[in-house]
């Protein structure tokens, strides 16, 4: 029997669930999320928030820069690759900071009140035992804590319920995975001697430790250990563990005590096949039920984030009636290669991490190759998300671009981009003399698409004739060098917003 109904189901309240609620609930969907956690857990989880998810952030109004910036003034943060700090990672002051340090916990809190008040309901202390897809609607069977089963009914399930989804393994979701070559282990505990603990990145000779050193109180230290055989991935972390691994991979004693948290972790890599279910596309998947590597740099959560960016407008549009359920196909175009890049990235990390000395050939070699200026660039912008981009072939060089953060001249005054982009309706952005433009080609659009004339800040005209920004700030369609064609416009249109 069925209980309850709603649009969509979000399965997973993490920052990605809650991301995803909360984009949903701007485009006035009913959004209901599960998670089975009774509230947020405060455990030390990845809280680096990465460039290009600042900069989506910022033009949510999630974020807010304290003054305006210029697109032409940078500001630099050292980072690593592989535990080596040869990265600098760059962006414009109007951008916001290259990198964002927020403990997880903060972001969680953050998102699941934004969601709360568009209107997304949040329900704690449920888990999903049984999913099924139906061509119509997904039929979603919850526990509470005592047992008791509930059915619920959604048009559609995201999926955004980690590693081991329960969302991907019911909808029959194929997988690619590869085996780890190192295991991992991050506990919470008290250094007894934290002057003489290498703070930070360490290598030693069976891996490497990573140390954030709390004088006063917990240290978070994680291992990196490329002994064989591995532990059980689902033993539990002791303090003696902890200790004995820290000792073997530094080469040296790490005196530690009053183990308050510990979990594990590895270079092993899962990426589904496909992120909408080959049954009847009515499930599909976000964040780590979606892609899984090494948690090295931080890029799970910003990947993961911004999954809920790209999906969330589409599966908007598309649960409201407006756009083919086709257009969720480009979900999965878009979003899986990010993922493949990250698992390489992540792969060639843990390579370079490799304490054998037959390693040693390729750590020299990596380390030149990083004096390259381009080479280091291109790896930087490959970290922080800001090389993502999603071109497709016979458009405009500028089609699948991040339209960066412009202060523009508008008959209503001076708006930037992330101004533009805060209610998440996509935006034809048009230099004032275009007239090629039938009147009130847009409004066949209405509701789902805002048309502004815009001179850039000092009064010229912007570097294009005319653009169409989607909601998760990259560029569906442009005309850079000749007036915007009119057929070309409405089938683009057409193509992302749905029929006229």
């Amino acid at each position: 029997m069925i209980n309850e109904g709603t649009t969509v189901l979000v399965v997973g309240g993490g920052p990605v669930g809650l991301l995803l609620a909360a984009e949903l609930a701007l485009r006035n969907v009913d959004t209901i999320v599960l998670e089975q956690h009774d509230r947020i857990r405060d455990a030390p989880r990845a809280g680096t928030l990465h460039a290009r998810t600042v900069q989506s952030l910022l033009r949510r109004g999630v974020l807010r820069l304290p003054r305006p910036g210029r697109l032409d003034l940078w500001q630099r943060t050292g980072f690593h690759f592989a535990g080596l700090p040869l990265l600098t990672i760059t962006s414009p002051t109007a951008e916001g900071p290259p990198i964002l340090n927020q403990p997880q916990s903060a972001l969680e809190a953050a998102f699941e009140a934004r969601a709360r008040a568009l209107g997304a309901e949040i329900r704690r202390g449920l888990r999903v035992h049984r999913l099924t897809e139906h061509p119509d609607r997904v039929e979603v069977e919850v526990l509470a804590p005592d047992g008791t089963a509930r059915t619920l009914e959604a048009d559609y399930v995201v999926g955004c319920d980690g590693a081991r989804s329960t969302v991907r393994e019911q909808a029959g979701i194929p997988v690619t995975t590869t085996e780890p070559s190192f295991s991992g282990v991050i506990g919470l505990v008290r250094l007894l001697d934290p002057a003489g603990a290498p703070g930070g990145w360490a290598r030693g000779p069976e891996g490497s430790t990573l140390i954030n050193i709390n004088p006063r109180g917990q240290s978070r230290v994680l291992t990196h250990d490329f002994s064989r055989p591995f532990p059980n991935r689902g033993q539990p972390v002791t303090l003696r563990e902890l200790s004995l691994t820290a000792a073997r991979v530094l080469g040296r004693e790490l005196p530690m005590r009053d183990l308050t948290y510990g979990s594990r972790f590895s270079d092993f890599t899962r990426v589904a096949d496909t992120y909408r279910s080959p049954r009847h596309g009515r499930v599909l998947l976000a964040g780590d039920a979606a892609h899984v590597h090494a948690p090295l740099g931080g890029q799970g959560l910003n990947t993961g984030l911004q999954d809920a960016f790209n999906l969330g407008w589409k599966l908007g549009l598309v649960a409201r009636g407006d756009a083919p359920a086709a257009l969720l196909d480009t979900y999965t175009d878009e979003r899986r290669p990010v993922a493949l890049t990250v698992v390489a990235n992540t792969r060639a990390q843990a390579a370079l991490m490799d304490p054998r000395p037959e390693q040693e050939p390729l750590r020299a070699y990596f380390g030149r190759l990083m004096e390259v200026p381009e080479a280091r660039a291109a790896t930087a912008g490959e970290i922080s998300g800001q090389s993502i981009h999603y071109p497709r072939p016979g458009t405009d060089p500028l089609t699948g671009t991040f339209l960066p953060n412009h202060t523009f001249k508008t008959d209503d005054g001076p708006r930037t981009t992330a101004d533009l982009l805060e209610d998440a309706t996509p935006l034809l952005l048009l230099a004032p003399d275009v007239t090629t433009l039938p009147a009130g080609l847009s409004d066949r659009w209405t509701g789902r698409l805002r048309t502004v004339r815009v001179l850039d800040a000092d009064g010229t005209a912007p570097p294009w004739r005319a653009v169409l920004c989607r909601p998760d700030g990259y560029l569906a369609w442009a005309a850079t060098d000749t007036e915007p064609d009119p057929a070309e416009l409405a089938e683009e249109l057409t193509r992302w917003l749905g029929a006229a």
